[in-house]
C-alpha cells in the first residue's frame, strides 16, 4: 500500500518554558491562556472548545511521547514546526527541543521547520490584540540570516528524522516579502539562499530543498527598497530558486466566512492554478478550520462553518487524489496539529472527539 507523508503544522506556544512569552501570556501556560478564556460570541459559534488531552505542556517529553504515538497511529507522520527568530535569537524552540526531540519515541516521526518570519505584534496578547505596534520584526539582515542557517543545519538538519526530499532537508519559508526585504532585495536574497545551499551541501547533504508558502498571488516588493519594483509569489519562487510550494492556511487565499463545503471548490481551483503556472511541484494543503476569536474579546470574522470531521474528510480525499495524480513525493500539509486559537487543529476536543484524526486515518491508512 502507498505511504503518504501527512505533515501537520505545530504552533509551539503551549508551554510556559519560553521566558519571552510571558509578555503575551502572563499566566505562564503559553497560549492555553487564550484558549481557556474563549467564549461563544454569536449564535452559530461552536465555542468554547476544550482539549480532551487537557491543557498540557507540549514541551514535556512525556506529553509528546503520547502525542507522537497518537499522531502516527492515525496517519500523521510528519510535524512541521513553526520556527521563529526575533531580536538576534530563537523564540519558542522549547516545544521542539525539549518536547518532541526529548520524547523517547521521537524517531517514529519526521519533522521539519517552517521559518515563520512574520513580524510579531500584539495579536498574541488578548489584553490588546488590536494594538497596531510591532514587538519584533521578522525581517533579518544577512548576518542574522547566516546565523539562522548555521543553527538549523547543525541543530536540526543532522537529526536522523529530519524530513528530506530526495535526501535534501526541507526548509519552508513563510513570508517571501519579509525575506527579500530583510536581505535587501532579490539579488541579495538569492545570494543568501545560495550560501545556505552551499552550507547544507558542505554538511554532507545533496542539496537544500527550499519550500515556499503561497498566499494569494498578490504583488510583492521584489527589490526590498523600491516599492515600484513589484512581482508576485510565483515570480519570487522562480527568481530565488525555490524547489516546491504549499499553503499554510485556506484563509490566506479565499473567503473563509462560509461553509467548509463551499470553500473546497475554491481550494481545488487554487491548487490547479499553482500547478499550471508555477515551475515547481505544489504539495496540496488542507486546513481544518478558521476562527480566530479565542484571541479577541469581541467578535471577529471570518469564521469557517460546518467544519465537521465528515466534511474535513472530503478535503483529505481531495488532497490524496491530487497527490496520487500529480506528485512523485506524496506530501500533504495540514493546518494544523494544534492551532487552538485559530480553531484549526487535529488534536481531539470535546465537540468532535477524535473525529479529525479518524478522518485522516480513514483516508491515508485505509486498508492497513
Amino acid at each position: 500500500m502507498k505511504t503518504y507523508d501527512v505533515a501537520a503544522y505545530v504552533w509551539p506556544s503551549y508551554t510556559g518554558k519560553e521566558p519571552r512569552a510571558y509578555q503575551f501570556w502572563e499566566q505562564g501556560i503559553g497560549e492555553w491562556q487564550s484558549v481557556k478564556s474563549a467564549v461563544k460570541r454569536c449564535d452559530d459559534h461552536i465555542l468554547p472548545r476544550r482539549p480532551l488531552w487537557g491543557y498540557c505542556d507540549e514541551a514535556d517529553p512525556e506529553v509528546m511521547k503520547m502525542q507522537i504515538d497518537e499522531a502516527v497511529k492515525h496517519g500523521v507522520n510528519v510535524f512541521i514546526y513553526d520556527w521563529y527568530w526575533y531580536d538576534r535569537r530563537p523564540f519558542l524552540e522549547q516545544c521542539l527541543d525539549e518536547g518532541f526531540l526529548g520524547a523517547p519515541n521521537n524517531e517514529k516521526m519526521r519533522f521539519y521547520l517552517m521559518w515563520a518570519n512574520h513580524d510579531a505584534g500584539y495579536l498574541w496578547d488578548k489584553r490588546q490584540p488590536d494594538l497596531n505596534e510591532t514587538v519584533w520584526f521578522g525581517t533579518q539582515p544577512r548576518d542574522q540570516f547566516d546565523a539562522i542557517c548555521d543553527r538549523v543545519i547543525e541543530k536540526y538538519f543532522k537529526r536522523p528524522n529530519y524530513y528530506k526530499i530526495n535526501g535534501c532537508p526541507v526548509f519552508m519559508i513563510y513570508e517571501m516579502s519579509n525575506l527579500v526585504r530583510g536581505l535587501g532585495g532579490v539579488d541579495r536574497a538569492r545570494e543568501a539562499l545560495a550560501h545556505f545551499r552551499a552550507l547544507t551541501k558542505r554538511a554532507g547533504f545533496p542539496d537544500l530543498h527550499l519550500q515556499a508558502t503561497v498566499y494569494a498571488e498578490n504583488a510583492v516588493n521584489v527589490s526590498g527598497v523600491d516599492a515600484a519594483r513589484t512581482g508576485s509569489t510565483r515570480d519570487l519562487v522562480r527568481m530565488l530558486g525555490f524547489d516546491s510550494a504549499t499553503h499554510y492556511q485556506f484563509v490566506h487565499f479565499t473567503d473563509c466566512n462560509r461553509d467548509y463545503l463551499e470553500i473546497l471548490p475554491d481550494v481545488q481551483r487554487e491548487w490547479d492554478r499553482i500547478r499550471e503556472t508555477y515551475d515547481v511541484p505544489y504539495y496540496p494543503h488542507i486546513s481544518v478550520g478558521w476562527d480566530n476569536n479565542p484571541r479577541f474579546n469581541r467578535l471577529t470574522l471570518p469564521i469557517m462553518k460546518n467544519t465537521t470531521p465528515e466534511n474535513i474528510r472530503k478535503g483529505f480525499e481531495m488532497a490524496k487524489a491530487y497527490a496520487d495524480r500529480y506528485n512523485d513525493v506524496p506530501l500533504v500539509t495540514v493546518n494544523s496539529w494544534n492551532e487552538w486559537t485559530e480553531m484549526s487543529y487535529l488534536e481531539p476536543d470535546d465537540v468532535n472527539g477524535y473525529g479529525y484524526l479518524e478522518a485522516i486515518r480513514d483516508v491515508f491508512l485505509k486498508g492497513e
